[in-house]
């Protein structure tokens, strides 16, 4: 059992529009041209974990209306996600992302969601350790709401540290920078580096070396760093050495929503049916993100999608 921890979660709104551009109006006569589903990058994870038939426990905070659709919505995805949500007062928040293929663009609005009591941080803790008793790992991942903390995110990973669990993290940078200083680490790190990030740990990558000395950084204390490095290829960092992971094919930058968190739930899948072999866990969360490009709305793939994609990447230890 695998425990996804999404504190800020969302609906997530897709629109299709070709040749997207400003200050124009956009009538959507064609229901094909939108969706709404499930998200949240912890979430996104589940979803992909119940296509590969792994069961996990969704928990974070939902409220209002928004968030009973949100959890109405896992349930009928799949029996394999329990959900364990704590409510709040306000409204879970809604993410739109407009992809536009012509132009090989997302544009995304990502709204804050609502504020957090205390009282309601304390009682989602009490759920945490409870359920930490019942998973095999922890997946912490997306943003974190109005009213927490962000040493939260490093009381998860220390008291899922502590019981033995293993622990996967993608976050920003800013959070990142706080969950390496202990006193415990997570076993996979995945920085979130959409957006503009001065420095990271003391460096503003620009070169393939700068993102090869991130990665390092990162592993002295995780026991892996996947760094995404351009579009089509992601730095692997071990304590054993660094690899490269490139796909053969150029990639459709409008066809990434998602894939990120694909890549997650591929590491952790082979985490949990083969054990933490830390390289082939990175080649299949890889294959199982390049599957998820293949479609221009956010999808997560099943085992037989992500096993073709191995002959479609290269893997080259660069140290």
């Amino acid at each position: 059992m695998v425990l996804t921890v999404t504190l800020n979660p969302a609906l997530d709104r897709e629109i299709f529009i070709e040749d997207f551009q400003v200050n124009k109006l956009y009538r959507l006569g064609d229901l094909s041209k939108t969706q709404m589903s499930p998200g949240g990058k912890g979430i996104n994870v589940s979803i992909a974990l119940s296509k590969l038939g792994i069961p996990s426990v969704a928990t974070g905070f939902v409220g209002g209306h928004m968030g009973r659709i949100l959890v109405e919505e896992l349930r009928r995805i799949s029996n394999l996600i329990t959900t364990n949500f704590v409510y709040v007062d306000g409204e879970t928040r809604e993410n739109i992302e407009i992809i536009d293929e012509k132009n090989h663009t997302i544009t995304a609005i990502n709204f804050p969601g609502p504020e957090i009591d205390k009282s309601d941080v304390d009682h989602f803790l009490r759920r945490y350790k409870m359920t930490l008793s019942k998973v095999d790992c922890v997946v912490i991942s997306g943003s974190i709401p109005l009213g927490v903390n962000e040493s939260l995110c490093n009381e998860l990973v220390k008291v899922a540290r502590e019981k033995g669990i293993f622990v996967f993290v993608e976050q920003t940078p800013r959070l990142l920078e706080k969950m390496l200083e202990g006193p415990e680490y997570p076993n996979v790190v995945k920085p979130d580096l959409r957006g503009d990030h001065s420095s990271f740990l003391g460096l503003k990558p620009n070169t393939f070396d700068d993102y090869v000395e991130l990665a390092e950084k990162i592993a002295e204390k995780a026991h892996v760093a996947v760094v995404s490095y351009k579009i089509k290829s992601d730095i692997v960092a071990t304590r054993d050495g660094v690899w490269i992971i490139e796909s053969k094919e150029e990639i459709d930058t409008s066809h990434l929503l998602g894939a990120g968190d694909a890549y997650v739930a591929g590491m952790v899948y082979y985490f949990v049916t083969h054990g933490a072999n830390f390289l082939e866990m990175a080649k299949f969360g890889f294959a199982s993100a390049l599957a998820a490009t293949r479609r221009k709305e956010k999808y997560m793939p099943d085992l037989d999608a992500i096993k073709r994609e191995y002959d479609h990447f290269t893997v080259e230890r660069v140290k």
